[in-house]
């Protein structure tokens, strides 16, 4: 019984498109081979192009440098303005929020993230079954990591 996610009955959650998690603090939008593909196409640049100006390479906690999206100065996401401009080509750490592991290690990592989002505990009711294929979906696809990548 141990390893039973303390989601077993579901998580509810329905976007209320307030834009918090493209907005206001600072962070890292990462990105996956099938991202940088969808996003230079929404955009309709090259990849090059679209690597030299909306994307960087950030260092994460374990040291392997990550490509991530831009943030404009006032941290709001390099894609926003008056909402996501790729909306329909957003990335996959976008499309999975807040069914991110880190969000889900514990009850009080998912308040922590319910605290700043009005979606959280609201709506649609996401089964474990359902969440779990958002995680491997999250794993299938894994972040660019410039270590040994070709992108």
């Amino acid at each position: 019984m141990g390893n039973t996610p303390f989601y077993a009955g579901g998580l509810k959650f329905t976007c209320k498109n307030c834009s918090t998690c493209c907005r206001y603090d600072a962070g890292y939008v990462y990105l996956t081979k099938n991202d940088l593909k969808l996003l230079s196409k929404a955009l309709n640049l090259d990849k090059n192009k679209f690597l030299a100006g909306y994307c960087r390479w950030v260092v994460k906690w374990n040291g392997d440098e990550v490509l991530s999206l831009k943030e404009k100065a006032n941290n709001d996401c390099i894609l926003w303005k008056d909402g996501c401009t790729v909306y329909n080509a957003r990335p996959l750490q976008c499309r999975n929020f807040p069914f991110w592991e880190p969000i889900l290690a514990a009850p009080k990592s998912w308040e922590m993230a319910a605290s700043g989002c009005p979606g959280m505990n609201e709506g649609e009711l996401f089964s474990m079954e359902i969440i779990d294929k958002i995680i491997e979906l999250q794993k299938s696809e894994p972040i660019i990591n410039r270590k040994g990548e070709k992108i």
